[in-house]
């Protein structure tokens, strides 16, 4: 097995990872802007506030986009474990 091989699939493991946990961390990052200009408007400064909204629409999105992310990563493992015999 050559570095490149390994350096390619941690690329390509890196890719995977970004691509499955951007929905969730933009869910809980649109939810904490709108949370902050609420927050500014109102001049309600309760730390809080800020974790209840972002906590609720984190998990919505997990249970919105998990059935991809889900498909997404298997995919992943069964074309790393498929490429095994490949570089052996």
């Amino acid at each position: 097995m050559d570095q490149s091989i390994v350096i390619d699939i941690g690329r390509e493991a890196l890719y995977v990872v970004l691509t499955v946990i951007a929905p969730v961390l933009g869910a809980g990052l649109l939810t904490g802007l709108l949370v902050a200009i609420l927050q500014a408007t109102t001049q309600i400064q309760e730390q809080t506030l800020a974790f209840v909204p972002k906590i609720f629409a984190v998990l919505i999105s997990i249970g919105f986009f998990g059935p991809w992310i889900l498909s997404t990563i298997i995919d992943f493992v069964t074309e790393l474990f498929e490429s095994i015999p490949l570089y052996i």
